[in-house]
């Protein structure tokens, strides 16, 4: 069984900073793409930050503002938010797509989320 657990969440003022962590347990051969979504009240859950074989993406509303880094030893993944803005405001959720011991397919594990509350 694998688990993805989330930590960092908080209420912070604009223009402040929070930084989310999120770390894959479990039976785990490999990882590959590591992602930070978001979801706002009565929107559609959005890409935030990917990485994958040392390369990142980011939203265009996120570009200079947040950071996304990943230990593979640890399988972690961290999200450094600065210059939060209040359209920040959002439960944020970690995404892993993992080959698990054991299997032959890669699925992808999600996990419960975190809430990021930004007020103005």
């Amino acid at each position: 069984q694998v688990q993805l657990v989330e930590s960092g969440g908080g209420l912070v003022q604009t223009g402040g900073s929070l930084r989310l962590s999120c770390v894959a347990s479990g039976k785990i051969i490999s990882i590959n793409t590591m992602c930070w979504y978001r979801q706002a009240p009565g929107k559609q859950r959005e890409l935030v930050a990917a990485t994958s074989g040392g390369s990142t993406n980011y939203a265009d509303s996120v570009k200079g503002r947040f950071t996304i880094s990943r230990d593979n030893a640890k399988n972690t993944v961290s999200l450094q938010m600065n210059s939060l803005k209040p359209e920040d405001t959002a439960v944020y959720y970690c995404n892993a797509n993992v080959l698990p011991m054991g299997r032959i397919a890669w699925f992808s594990y999600w996990g419960q989320g975190t809430q990021v509350t930004v007020s103005s």
